[in-house]
């Protein structure tokens, strides 16, 4: 089985230009906000409750729209149904009445442009590759939480979209299944190539995951600072949180939270 790789490019560019956006209620989150995100790139939005990580995913999503600026990709305005953009939520949200198989061909099917038995395919390969072929014929019942989330996994990534937005896709795990995906999602990565933006709380998964870790201040303050963590690929929990490079990106992560913490009092 040949592996798949994401349609077009091998991953896109991602770029909010001076961005404005208020809640209904007049609540101002974001101000003149700025955000380059290169190809290939995997960047973790870190920052406190109330910051405004979830609306600025919403922003990149085109969920939401921006008050005032630009979103883009490639140049291209962001909307939802945009065959660029995967997208994987804090809950599995799988349909329950559909097999494994089948939720992960729905956006296949939604974007029409493949055969069933090409949208069968597909799924199996997906599914192969987040380590569930076996599991194709069953129902989300049967699974347990990981196993769901992987499904997710598999279903964002099927339409081999040139970005991958994650809402705290592993929060509600335990440690060790949140680990083991962790790896799992860093060796998907690496083998397709697209570019992640990934939000979290924490800071050890922020580290371990990222190419960049951009820490948001409370809203509508934006970015308050961004970290390159510059440590050596392929990683694993095995090893990777025992190196001082680590554990200094740690230390210097916890001080701005503490920080953005800080100016909110």
């Amino acid at each position: 089985m040949s592996s798949p790789s994401p349609s077009g490019s091998a991953a896109g560019q991602l770029a909010l230009q001076a961005v404005d956006f208020a809640y209904a209620d007049g609540r101002s989150i974001f101000r003149q906000l700025s955000l380059t995100v290169t190809p290939g790139e995997f960047v973790v939005l870190l920052g406190p409750s109330g910051c405004g990580k979830s609306t600025l995913l919403n922003l990149l999503s085109g969920f939401i729209q921006p008050d005032r600026g630009t979103v883009s990709i490639d140049g291209e305005a962001v909307r939802p149904e945009m065959d660029a953009l995967g997208y994987v939520f804090q809950s599995p949200n799988l349909f329950p009445w559909l097999t494994v198989l089948d939720n992960v061909r729905f956006g296949l099917r939604m974007r029409g442009d493949l055969t069933p038995a090409a949208q069968q395919q597909r799924a199996r390969q997906y599914l192969a590759l987040v380590g569930l072929a076996d599991a194709a014929e069953q129902f989300p019942h049967q699974l347990s939480g990981g196993m769901r989330q992987r499904v997710a996994l598999a279903r964002a990534l099927a339409p081999e979209p040139k970005l991958l937005l994650a809402d705290e896709p592993f929060g509600a795990l335990d440690a060790i299944t949140r680990r083991h995906l962790n790896e799992e999602l860093l060796r998907l990565w690496s083998q397709l190539g697209q570019t992640v933006v990934f939000i979290t709380h924490d800071i050890d998964e922020a580290v371990f995951l990222a190419d960049r870790v951009v820490v948001l201040g409370r809203a509508p303050q934006g970015i308050d600072t961004q970290l390159t963590v510059d440590l050596p690929r392929p990683r694993s929990f095995a090893t990777t949180p025992r190196l001082p490079r680590f554990l200094a990106c740690r230390e210097q992560l916890m001080d701005r939270i503490a920080h953005v913490m800080e100016r909110a009092v």
